[in-house]
């Protein structure tokens, strides 16, 4: 099993906001980017930047390391089958940098963000169920 350097209470704690934040029904996803650099997180971000459960996961996610938030990247990468469990040190290393500088919003523009995240944690053997 992958070491995580991410709390696990913290992780579940992202994971309960991305799922309380995504099924507001003011939270809008768009459907297909017109471009690729078309930034849809940063949107999102802005357009509720009042909402609590946001904040809450901002700030959680504010306060890791660069190394934490290329980990919170490369669980989602994981939980929708991008890499595999063992391919893990490869997915935190392609999510160092952009990724994980915008870590946050580019999180929140999937959809599907709480559930890949927890089935990355599954990959490595946690659950927030525990």
């Amino acid at each position: 099993m992958s070491r995580l350097h991410i709390d696990l209470d913290s992780l579940c704690q992202i994971i309960e906001k991305a799922r309380e934040f995504q099924a507001k029904e003011a939270v809008v996803l768009p459907d297909t980017p017109g471009s690729p650099t078309e930034d849809w997180g940063l949107q999102i971000l802005a357009d509720h930047s009042g909402d609590q459960s946001l904040n809450e996961m901002l700030y959680c996610i504010r306060e890791m390391s660069q190394r934490q938030r290329a980990e919170l990247v490369a669980l989602m990468w994981l939980g929708r089958g991008d890499y595999s469990i063992e391919d893990w040190e490869t997915a935190v290393d392609d999510a160092i940098g952009d990724y994980s500088l915008n870590a946050a919003a580019y999180l929140l523009a999937h959809p599907m963000v709480a559930d890949d995240l927890q089935e990355g944690l599954i990959a490595h053997g946690y659950s927030c169920t525990d």
